[in-house]
């Protein structure tokens, strides 16, 4: 297997505020391969920011590792550490733009800072304005800007210098719904046009489902879970995961109809998962036909995630308990994901 692209070892971190320590990074481990968006999604506190701040050595870590390349970056000399941070662009969420400079000005600082000729400078700022869509607001100024244009901006500027990895903080949160739709999307074409690694800072669970591969779910400066976005939001294991999933797939009844539904003779009531092409094959359809079981549909919702189709519902099953158990038989056997409710 590849060695990770970024990797986080038993990494802790303290902070001491008001005299008092707070814990933001409690054993952290995870690794971050070439090519990947990796989502790292928490409530406010969570610790996400300071383990993004980790990865280009603005927090350095009071125990473990945090390599880059295989390299502990608390560990390289001033020199080394610096060339590795000049392969790490950074996009934030409040753009952090200099107003006095134009959109051309602020996409050069890196260059510029690098020591670019003129002719490189303008060569390759041309080239990323053209790639962000802003080649006629070169020479505009950041308070002429939309929102959704200065993080275009802001995106370019991160490029600039050419990195193998991208960290976004919370990159669409100041942005409205459509205008964070665009700038995803051009995040993703980043990563693969370009190979780019993305780590992507959000508290919204819809931005990982639209771009993200993988994500790490932190609550109290840990994480708490972490793998594929298709099996997070198919099978997440723990409540605050859970929570997240269902701010952007409802796939739960209402408590008082819970109780109903179990207490109900001769009848079973089960949330079914359909994966890929399990959820366009007519199997209710053949349920229904086939089973001596009567089936009440209390739910249904469908959902695109990684390219896959993900879709849910919510069944009563009625008859005797033999035909019932040979129908929940079927739809195991069908490749369905099966849950009492």
């Amino acid at each position: 297997m590849k060695q990770p692209v970024i990797e986080f070892t038993a990494v802790s971190k303290v902070f001491s505020r008001k005299g008092e320590d707070v814990t933001a990074l409690n054993n952290i481990s995870l690794s971050i391969h070439q090519g990947e968006i990796y989502g790292v999604i928490g409530a406010s506190g969570a610790g996400k920011s300071t383990l993004l701040r980790m990865i280009n050595s603005l927090e350095k870590p009071d125990q473990g590792d945090v390599l880059i390349n295989g390299a502990a970056l608390h560990r390289l000399p001033e020199k080394q550490l610096n060339r590795v941070k000049k392969d790490i662009g950074m996009i934030f969420q409040h753009f952090n733009l200099l107003n006095s400079g134009t959109v051309f000005h602020n996409v050069a600082i890196p260059l510029i800072l690098q020591g670019c000729d003129k002719a490189t400078i303008r060569r390759r700022v041309t080239e990323l304005l053209a790639f962000v869509s802003l080649s006629d607001k070169a020479e505009s100024y950041p308070d002429e800007l939309s929102g959704g244009q200065k993080q275009r901006v802001g995106i370019a500027r991160a490029l600039a210098t050419n990195p193998s990895i991208l960290l976004c903080d919370e990159a669409t949160s100041a942005l409205d719904p459509a205008t964070t739709v665009q700038i995803l999307l051009l995040l993703q074409e980043i990563n693969r046009r370009y190979g780019i690694t993305i780590v992507l800072i959000t508290h919204e669970m819809s931005v990982v489902q639209k771009i993200c591969h993988k994500v790490a779910v932190m609550a109290g400066g840990r994480i708490i879970e972490q793998g594929t976005v298709l099996d997070l939001f198919g099978q997440p294991k723990q409540e605050v995961t859970a929570g997240f999933v269902h701010s952007v797939i409802r796939d739960r009844l209402p408590e008082q109809t819970v109780a109903l539904l179990r207490r109900e003779e001769k009848s079973r009531a089960l949330r079914l998962e359909f994966v890929g092409n399990t959820a366009q094959r007519p199997i209710i359809h053949h349920l229904i036909r086939h089973y001596a079981v009567e089936v009440n549909i209390l739910f249904a919702s469908m959902s695109e995630v990684q390219n896959t189709i993900l879709g849910f519902m919510i069944v009563q099953i009625r008859g005797e308990t033999a035909d019932i158990n040979a129908a929940v038989r079927y739809l195991g056997e069908a490749g369905v994901r099966l849950s009492d409710v």
